[in-house]
C-alpha cells in the first residue's frame, strides 16, 4: 500500500483554508488517503502545533485514523545532518538544523511518497515528490530529486 509522507506546509493549506492552495492540497489529501496511507511526524506535528492552542485541538486536527504517526528514524536524523552540511558547503544561508531537513530524510529513508508544496525540501534525497500545486491528476511520481 502507498504510504504518503505529508508536510506542514500542505497540512496549514487545508487548515488554514488558503483561498490558493487549501482546495487543490484538500483534494491531493483525500485521492491520496483513498489510495494509501497517510503519514506524519513529530516534527511536522510540532510544526503544525506552533498554530494551535491546544494538544487536545490539535490532536482533533491531525486525529490518529486520518493521519498515521510515525517516529523519526535514527538513520533520518543522521541522512539529515549531511544533507544539512552539503546545504552549507553550497552557500546555504541558515545556521540550525532544518525541520526540511529531517522531513525529507524521513522520506527518503522510509521510501515515503512526500506531498509538499516546498520543492526545495527534497533538493538534497532521492525522494518522490507530489506537489498540490502541479501535482498530476494521478498523485503519482511528480518528480524525483536527487
Amino acid at each position: 500500500m502507498k504510504q504518503w509522507l505529508v508536510d506542514t506546509s500542505v497540512i496549514l493549506d487545508v487548515l488554514g483554508a488558503d483561498e490558493k492552495f487549501g482546495p487543490v492540497s484538500r483534494q491531493v489529501l483525500s485521492d491520496c488517503a483513498a489510495n494509501g496511507i497517510l503519514v506524519i511526524n513529530p516534527v511536522i506535528f510540532a510544526e503544525v502545533g506552533a498554530w494551535i492552542d491546544s494538544l487536545e485541538e490539535l490532536d482533533s486536527l491531525l486525529p490518529e485514523d486520518v493521519f498515521r504517526r510515525d517516529s523519526l528514524p535514527w538513520e533520518a536524523a543522521f541522512l539529515a545532518g549531511k544533507a544539512f552540511t552539503r546545504y552549507k558547503r553550497a552557500g546555504g544561508g541558515k545556521n540550525r538544523m532544518l525541520a526540511d531537513f529531517l522531513i525529507g530524510a524521513h522520506a527518503a529513508v522510509k521510501g515515503f511518497t512526500l506531498i509538499t508544496r516546498d520543492s526545495g525540501i527534497g533538493k538534497y534525497f532521492e525522494i518522490h515528490v507530489v506537489n498540490p500545486a502541479s501535482a498530476s491528476p494521478l498523485y503519482g511520481v511528480d518528480s524525483v530529486i536527487s
